[in-house]
C-alpha cells in the first residue's frame, strides 16, 4: 500500500490547495502502480511549524517561502 508523506511549512496552503495536492499525488502514484491500488493509497501531509524548518543553515518562515513562491507565481501570470 503505496504512502506518500509531504512535509511542509505550517500555515502556506488553504485546505483547498492541500485537497488538490493530495489528489494529484495520489493520480500520480496510481498511474505509476496501477489504478487498483487508489482505494488504499495514503498521502499524510504534515505541517511544520514556521520557523522551525530550515535550508543552509537558516530557519525559515511561512513568509520566508511565500516570499520565494512570488517571483515563481508571477513568471507566469504577470507577464504583460
Amino acid at each position: 500500500m503505496p504512502l506518500a508523506q509531504i512535509k511542509g511549512i505550517s500555515g502556506l496552503l488553504s485546505q483547498p490547495q492541500k485537497e488538490e495536492l493530495i489528489h494529484k499525488i495520489t493520480d500520480a502514484i496510481v498511474s505509476v502502480e496501477g489504478e487498483g491500488l487508489r482505494p488504499v493509497t495514503w498521502v499524510l501531509l504534515e505541517e511544520v511549524p514556521s520557523g522551525a524548518w530550515g535550508v543552509g543553515g537558516k530557519a525559515l518562515t511561512t513568509d520566508d517561502v511565500r516570499a520565494l513562491a512570488a517571483p515563481a507565481a508571477c513568471s507566469t501570470s504577470c507577464k504583460g
